[in-house]
Order: structure tokens, then C-alpha cells, then sequence
């Protein structure tokens, strides 16, 4: 009995694999591993081009538009966060006075006064007159009701876009002041504009519609 332990001890010795071995057959089964995938990936990449020969126009609508969508609920919360949103509404002012000073039978004084009064009636219909989105939102129909300045940054008060578009027509209205020499026709034109802006933007006003206008 004691003989034949020893020579099964002596046996499995002799039979079990060296470390070496192990690492032998291991790297030959992950280089196995690995040919199978690469052989796997060209036979799939081979079969995706002869379906593009095939059906080109399938594929193309097939293929992921990444970076494309957003993940906004409602994009007009965020749009004017966006990227030369900034510059593009001071090149669209500038843009608009120099055409009214290229129109011959215009004074000086009236081309500021009339830069600032369209500029405040354009902002005054898309911020604060205009309401919902022009985007399929799935927010239940909250935005339908608001308006754009309501929607931007959710509803926070005093962001860094709400600053931007709360001191552009202070500024535009100090430059129309300085320009038509404080007279007092036009300063009073100007400061009737500056306030039909400036008014609907307070914190205490949002949401509400005085005597009902424009709530629905």
C-alpha cells in the first residue's frame, strides 16, 4: 500500500504541467482567442460593406447622428447659453444701426433713437410676448403658457444670460442719450422704450400678466 502511494505521488509529478507550461498554453489559447474575434470582426465588416453596395440609402438612415440631439427638455431654456449666441445678437444691433445711418434723409440723433427703439420692440415681442416653443417639448404643455424670458434657465432669476440681456439695452440706452444730446423728446421716447423692457424682466414679474393680457 505504501509502495504503490509513493509511485502515484511519483506519477502525478512527473504528469502535472510546469509553470511554464501553463503560461504556454494560455498565451496559445488567448492568441486563439483573439485570431476567432479578428477573424469574426473582418467577416462582419466585409458583410457591412457588401450591404452598403447594396442598400446605401438604408444604411444612411441607419447611421447615428452623435453630438446632433440635445438633452434639453425644452431647448429654449438653454439657446441663448449657446456658443456666439452672445456675439450674434451685438452684431445683429450694430448690423441694424448702420443700415439706418446709410438711409441719406436720416439726422444722427434719429438713427440712435430709432436703433434703440426697434432694438427694445424686437425684444420686447420675442422675450416677452411670444410664448411656448418652437420644438416638440414632452413637458406637458408647462412652456406653452410662458414666455421666452420665463423659460430661459428654467426660471432662475439673475443668471449670467439674464444679466447680458438686461444691461444690453441699459447700454444701448446711455449711447442714445449721449447721441441725440439729451433732448427732451427723444430722451422721453428712449426711456418709454428702455422701460418696456426692463419692467417685464423683474424677478417679481414672472408670470404674471397685468389685467390678464397676454395669459393665454
Amino acid at each position: 500500500m505504501f509502495t504503490s502511494s509513493i509511485i502515484f505521488h511519483s506519477c502525478t509529478v512527473c504528469f502535472s504541467p510546469s509553470p511554464a507550461d501553463l503560461f504556454t498554453r494560455r498565451l496559445s489559447a488567448a492568441l486563439l482567442t483573439a485570431a476567432a474575434r479578428g477573424s469574426n470582426l473582418n467577416t462582419r465588416r466585409a458583410g457591412l460593406i457588401e450591404e452598403r453596395k447594396k442598400f446605401p440609402d438604408d444604411l444612411q438612415h441607419r447611421k447615428m447622428n452623435v453630438g446632433v440631439a440635445h438633452s434639453e427638455v425644452n431647448p429654449n431654456t438653454r439657446v441663448m447659453n449657446s456658443r456666439g449666441i452672445w456675439l450674434t445678437y451685438l452684431l445683429l444691433t450694430v448690423v441694424l444701426h448702420i443700415v439706418l445711418l446709410s438711409i441719406p434723409f436720416l439726422s444722427v440723433p434719429l438713427v440712435w433713437t430709432l436703433t434703440n427703439v426697434i432694438h427694445n420692440l424686437a425684444m420686447y415681442l420675442f422675450l416677452h410676448t411670444v410664448k411656448g416653443t418652437p420644438f416638440e417639448t414632452p413637458d406637458q404643455g408647462k412652456a406653452r403658457l410662458l414666455t421666452h424670458w420665463e423659460q430661459m434657465d428654467y426660471g432662475v432669476q439673475f443668471t449670467s444670460s439674464r444679466k447680458f440681456l438686461t444691461i444690453s439695452p441699459i447700454v444701448l440706452y446711455i449711447l442714445a442719450s449721449f447721441y441725440t444730446k439729451y433732448d427732451a423728446t427723444h430722451f422721453f421716447i428712449n426711456t418709454c422704450s428702455l422701460l418696456t423692457v426692463l419692467i417685464p424682466k423683474l424677478p417679481q414679474l414672472h408670470g404674471v400678466r397685468i389685467f390678464g393680457i397676454n395669459k393665454y
